[in-house]
């Protein structure tokens, strides 16, 4: 099978933009591309139509390249948990939770044959595959555990690029350490450097440049400029670095739980020009905003747990108190009910805990996890509109309080509810806010609480938004990249 591989010198050096870059590249000039990262760890999942779990960056590489997602793209997924575990998913499925110090040892060798099977199946339908790495490939006591970086190079005899980024300085440190740690049959297959991230004239680095590639005798076939198009990051460190748009009609306030999870659930209202969202800790003063989102968790109990020792559950207490609006999405849902109970110790520590109080539900965490799409008819904010998105839980929430005001958000009422004053909404469906005309009719209702005129409703969704901004980020980064040294 034809494949190329992307590599990065770093964390955050710029490999999952790039290899969606290259796939939406390649697709336009007429390729059968598919994206492939054999594993990866974050907390941003995606799930595919069958139902399997993915990493999001995956999913959005998947339509970079014109096609849907499926598990053969990922097919090891790690969620972390805290405590030094995660859970394991096996080709979309969760087959255990493991600490980091018995992760290869119990999954090393059916990892690696899930990644042989996928790479398998993707090369069979595809013209070309284009893998990432993760990390970085020269972690030397790691590397022979290695699943993702230049293990699966050599398996296909991938030429790679090597991608580091320049605006965290070091660039070329990073470039030549990196070069130097590396076997000498994992150097041959670097064909090329690309450095990301470059602010100012190129006519100043060339001189930097003419010496890596006399040094190295790679060449450098990109220097990307420093983009402001917005990519689904993979972990919440990213979070610290966007930027809180301050011009915003609306502000919007999510709560960065420590495991915080599918935070991609809140690039819809980033990209609303007329929103103002802020990312702030459970140590933060929550202040005044339109509303406040509870965001999904890995560890819904133990972020609960911070929310209520921090005071962050007393101030949104205090905040619906006085009239404002509180949204919570999977984890967020479970924990705006009355009891969260966790009797198997799923999550860590079994046992019932007191939840926000918010809603009249109860939640159990179960063994078995519900990952599906899903596709429902919403009643609130407007009755009657479609409205898509995914499930990714292991909690099964319900009532517990037969007549007691809430009211179904969809026609579906196991998948969320609201107050009868629509200031407290609870719903497990990620995706939510990717579905246009249900955004804007829940952004309106904050509107007219206002004074402000309403949005129009008749928008397209997110997913049309997201095709011209991959369209934007690979008109920006083509003309600086020369792919010819790793096509076939």
């Amino acid at each position: 099978m034809k494949a190329i591989m992307v590599v990065g010198t770093t964390s955050h050096a710029g490999k999952s933009l790039l290899t969606a870059a290259i796939c939406r590249i390649l697709s336009r000039r007429g390729w059968r591309v598919a994206p492939f990262k054999a594993q990866n760890m974050a907390l941003n999942a995606y799930v595919t139509s069958g139902g399997g779990e993915i990493g999001h960056a995956q999913a959005v590489q998947a339509w970079a390249a014109g096609i849907a997602p499926v598990v053969e793209m990922n097919p090891i997924l790690l969620k972390p948990q805290g405590d030094m575990t995660s859970q394991v998913i096996l080709k979309g499925r969760a087959v255990g939770k493991v600490s980091a110090a018995d992760y290869y040892d119990q999954f090393f060798e059916i990892g690696w044959q899930a990644v042989e099977e996928s790479l398998r199946r993707l090369g069979e339908e595809f013209d070309l595959l284009v893998c990432e790495g993760a990390g970085s490939p020269a972690e030397i006591n790691l590397k022979h555990r290695d699943l993702t970086n230049m293990r699966v190079a050599k398996h296909l005899n991938a030429p790679t690029l090597l991608v580091v980024d320049i605006d965290r300085g070091g660039a070329f440190a990073h470039v030549v350490g990196t070069l130097e740690l590396l076997d000498p049959d994992e150097r041959a297959l670097i064909r090329g450097v690309v450095i990301n991230k470059f602010r100012g004239q190129r006519s100043l680095l060339q001189p930097g440049i003419d010496w890596l590639q006399e040094r190295t005798g790679i060449p450098v076939v990109g220097v990307i400029p420093w983009l402001d198009h917005a990519f689904p990051a993979e972990d919440s460190l990213s979070l610290f670095d966007r930027p809180t748009q301050t011009n915003g009609d609306i502000n919007i306030t999510v709560v960065r739980l420590p495991r915080i999870s599918n935070f991609t659930d809140f690039d819809p209202l980033e990209a609303e020009s007329t929103v103002s969202v802020r990312y702030i800790s459970p140590k933060q003063s929550l202040g005044h905003p339109d509303a406040v989102i509870l965001p999904g968790s890995k560890t819904t109990i133990a972020d609960l747990i911070i929310l209520h020792k921090t005071g962050m559950a007393e101030a949104i207490h205090n905040y619906v108190a006085a009239g404002g609006t509180v949204l919570g999405i999977c984890g967020g849902y479970q924990m705006l009910g009355q009891i969260l109970a966790d009797p198997e110790g799923i999550e860590g520590q079994e046992g019932r805990y007191k939840g926000l109080g918010l809603l009249p539900l109860k939640t159990v965490i179960a063994g078995q996890k519900v990952a599906r799409q899903r596709t429902v008819t919403s009643n609130f904010p407007q009755e009657g509109l479609p409205v898509s998105g995914y499930e990714i839980h292991q909690g099964r929430t319900r009532l517990i309080e037969a007549e007691n005001g809430t009211q179904a958000l969809f026609d579906d009422p196991n998948l969320g509810v609201v107050d009868e004053t629509q200031s407290v909404w609870g719903t497990y469906l990620h995706g939510i806010f990717d579905n246009g005309p249900w955004r804007r009719a829940w952004l309106n209702r904050l509107r007219q609480q206002r004074g402000l005129k309403a949005l129009p409703t008749g928008v397209a969704n997110y997913r049309e938004q997201r095709e011209l901004a991959l369209d934007a980020l690979v008109d920006s980064i083509e003309p600086h990249l020369d792919l010819a040294p790793v096509l076939p």
